[in-house]
C-alpha cells in the first residue's frame, strides 16, 4: 500500500526531505503523496521513514491503493 497524509497534517515540513523517492509534496492545504513514487520506504529502509518522523501520527496506509511487499519492491525497482 502507498502511504497518505491525512488532515491531522500541521505542515511541519519534516516528512518531505526524508522522502527517499521524492513521493511527498505540498499539496493546496497539507502535504500530500503521490502513491505512484511511494513504496512505503521498501527497498531503502525497514520502515517508512515519514511515518517515523512525523510528530502528530497523520501518515496512515492508504485502502485505496493496495499493495503487496512484492509489489512495493517492483515499484522501488522501477523507480531506479
Amino acid at each position: 500500500m502507498a502511504l497518505k497524509i491525512t488532515d491531522e497534517c500541521i505542515n511541519c515540513d519534516v516528512c518531505e526531505p526524508v522522502c527517499p523517492n521524492k513521493a511527498i509534496f505540498q499539496g493546496e492545504a497539507i502535504y500530500a503523496i503521490n502513491p505512484d513514487l511511494c513504496t512505503e520506504c521498501v527497498g531503502h529502509y525497514s520502515e517508512p521513514q515519514c511515518v517515523a518522523i512525523c510528530p502528530v501520527d497523520c501518515i496512515p496506509l492508504d485502502p485505496e491503493h493496495v499493495e503487496t511487499k512484492a509489489q512495493l519492491m517492483q515499484k522501488y525497482k522501477s523507480l531506479l
